[in-house]
């Protein structure tokens, strides 16, 4: 695909379609045991807080999947691969696995700024902001070990050109842990508003989706694997 992409590009998701709440959602892989689908932006992981919160993946796919428990999260800004089951036998072996981190993501992203190499790994402890929650922080001696691997991705040459497209993938799994770690290199996502610049035109959505996601199929073992196309990013991006 050549960056920026265009709208009539096949491998293209109308951006439109990742903006609203009342998006519908994807299902691209399902079992006895569970179902992988592709979160829009917008809508809740998890059950909502408040009753002014929109409905959350599982509630919307009851009516033809039953209950159905998230077995980790995306933020509510995130859109991509999401891992739902549909027994607690297989929501608790889906979270032993998260925690053994025997499952692989990757995510794109359109960051600000360009990096000064081809990759990186970060490593910096993240822990809960308490003067400004939701947000965390880096933290070198409250914070959990976070680990981040990034690479650029390549896109078509642009002068001027103040954005990058990144491929991440999360080593560890911490709280706004792509979010915050992208921030503190000073490439912050374009439409981050909890960690991005506060000045400039305002983005629709967060850039940022979960493309790729394997895991060991918690009945027998044996991996699956599954992927997302991202929404087409044109749009956002910052002059």
């Amino acid at each position: 695909m050549t960056w920026p992409p265009t709208p009539g590009d096949a491998a293209c998701l109308p951006l439109a379609a990742a903006t609203s709440d009342n998006s519908s959602v994807r299902v691209v892989f399902a079992d006895a045991d569970l179902i992988v689908v592709d979160k829009p932006a917008g809508m809740p992981s998890v059950p909502a807080r408040t009753p002014l919160d929109p409905p959350c993946v599982a509630w919307r796919l009851q009516g033809e999947y039953g209950p159905l428990e998230a077995a980790h999260r995306l933020d509510r800004d995130t859109s991509g691969l999401l891992v739902l089951a549909r027994t607690h036998e297989t929501r608790a072996a889906l979270g032993r696995a998260f925690e053994d981190r025997t499952v692989r993501k990757r995510y794109e992203a359109v960051v600000h700024g360009v990096p000064d190499r081809a990759e990186a790994v970060v490593h910096l402890p993240l822990a809960a902001d308490p003067a400004r929650p939701p947000r965390s922080r880096v933290d070198p001696i409250l914070g959990r070990p976070a680990t981040t691997r990034w690479r650029l991705l390549p896109s078509s040459p642009s002068p001027g050109k103040h954005w990058s497209l990144l491929e991440l993938e999360p080593i560890t799994g911490r709280s706004h842990q792509l979010r915050v770690h992208l921030a503190w290199l000073g490439m912050p996502i374009i439409g981050d508003r909890l960690y991005g610049p506060l000045t400039g035109r305002a983005a629709p959505r967060l850039a940022l989706h979960a493309t790729w996601l394997v895991f060991p199929h918690p009945r027998h073992g044996r991996p699956v694997e599954v992927r997302a196309e991202p929404p087409c990013w044109a749009e956002m991006l910052i002059p």
